[in-house]
């Protein structure tokens, strides 16, 4: 009898969060970056070359590379670290010959994805 009630608590808390979440929403998520067109070029790249696969952004990606959130801004890699990379690869990222155009759509994306990221509380 005792396992019977505590199932019915669990269920009538479960029952009554998911009411509240779903009646009253959680906080308004912060709006989305504005994207320069060349930042827009970078995101397209990004997306076309499955970056994602070994990259995360906001958490989200693969493990094999590290985050790209805050890259641009990180003292440790920063803007000259990631054109070299973005133009010869590394051990083990891919070398993908894009083109300085490409390079410098890639690093606006980035920039935008760190200004983005810092904004947020």
């Amino acid at each position: 009898m005792v396992r019977v009630l505590i199932a019915l608590c669990l269920l009538a808390a479960y029952a009554g969060y998911s009411a509240l979440v779903y009646t009253r929403g959680t906080d308004a998520p912060a709006a989305p970056p504005v994207w320069t067109a060349e930042a827009a070029a970078g995101k397209r790249l990004f997306q076309k070359h499955n970056c994602t696969a070994c990259h995360q952004l906001f958490g989200l990606g693969g493990y094999l590379g590290p985050d790209l959130t805050t890259a641009w801004s990180d003292s440790t890699r920063g803007p000259a670290y990631l054109r070299a990379l973005l133009q010869s690869g590394g051990s083990r990222m891919p070398n993908f010959h894009f083109t300085p155009g490409e390079v410098e759509s890639l690093l606006a994306y980035l920039r935008s994805i760190d200004a983005f990221a810092h904004e947020q509380p």
